[in-house]
């Protein structure tokens, strides 16, 4: 009777794992903005999905939106998915993190995010780095003093470095404020120009740009998705536009001390296959960074803007560009 007992258990428990295998998934992925770096973020978790079994098309439905950097649409996005019973939503920056939490929370529907700068200043996570609910992810928080470093090498002479920023973006907000403490280490100033939409930056632009010897890219996404514009208006008065990671740097900034933002949404799809397998829960898991930082420049802009790249950061570039892109 007891070895009966134990054979029926054993067919169970592989009919069960075998359904897991099998089942098919649905989930939800809003980006907040079109823009390269969350572009990259969408295309690493989607792979970091995959090399954990959850395959597009096979076993796994995916549904995705972007908010076209409009706060009012990215809420009816997080509603949408979280009547819809999504297995997990994916939050790609803080504005769309933060709105989709807030909308899948009563449902329990877990929620992981990407590309968000500060968790705990967006409400995400606790003073500890613990989620504050089923939400957990990834941050792209910047490599300050990495890039103020690299920004006083290849402009010894720069004084004042100008930030532009959304100033309904928590992420921004605490990116300055690193901004502004370390600043002075190396000797520079720092002068902001706060904007609440798109329709703002050409003036703020044209005002910051009179002030400074340089700009600054945040991972900020109103802003980055008006890159080609500031950009225009830089180049008119020769003065250098530095990015915040690799995208930005092909389409005419400068250089960037920045992340691989395909690898950091690969390690959220990672992420997100242990709470689909069951295997945690979101609340589970404190956020994950990634540490190190690359250094990108553009060859053409430096030519464009008589600016002599150092050969001491030349020779540690991850990539070095001869062109700028178009797209």
């Amino acid at each position: 009777m007891k070895k009966a007992m134990i054979f029926l258990a054993t067919i169970l428990v592989t009919t069960t794992t075998i359904y897991a295998e099998e089942a098919d998934y649905k989930i939800g992925i809003e980006q907040f903005a079109e823009h390269g770096s969350l572009d990259n973020c969408r295309e690493g978790f989607l792979k970091g999905l995959e090399e954990e079994g959850f395959v597009e098309g096979e076993n796994l439905t995916v549904e995705y939106k972007n908010a076209a950097a409009d706060m009012g649409t990215a809420g009816q996005i997080s509603a949408s998915f979280a009547s819809s019973d999504m297995d997990l939503i994916c939050g790609i920056a803080t504005p769309s993190a933060q709105s989709c939490f807030n909308a899948a929370m009563q449902k329990e529907i877990p929620v992981i995010y990407t590309a968000v700068t500060d968790p705990l200043a967006a409400e995400l996570a606790d003073k500890k780095g613990n989620p504050v609910g089923e939400v957990t992810g990834t941050s792209d928080r910047l490599p300050v003093e990495q890039q103020l470093e690299m920004i006083r090498t290849m402009l010894p002479d720069a004084e004042t470095i100008g930030i532009l920023y959304t100033t309904s973006e928590a992420n921004s907000e605490s990116a300055i404020e690193e901004y502004k403490s370390l600043a002075d280490k190396y000797g520079f100033a720092i002068e902001t120009a706060g904007i609440t939409a798109t329709a703002d930056i050409p003036l703020a632009a044209q005002g910051l740009l009179e002030k400074v010897d340089c700009l600054t890219n945040l991972t900020d996404n109103t802003v980055v998705s008006s890159l080609p514009a500031i950009l225009e208006m830089a180049n008119e008065k020769k003065i250098p536009v530095f990015g915040s990671e690799i995208e930005q740097v092909k389409k005419g900034c400068l250089a960037a001390e920045g992340l691989d933002y395909i690898e950091l949404g690969r390690q959220t799809g990672k992420m997100a296959a242990k709470i689909l397998k069951g295997e945690k829960k979101a609340s589970e898991f404190p956020y994950e960074t990634i540490e190190d930082a690359s250094f990108y420049v553009n060859e053409k802009v430096a030519e464009n803007l008589g600016i002599e790249i150092p050969f001491e950061l030349k020779e540690t570039a991850a990539e070095c560009f001869s062109e700028i892109s178009e797209s």
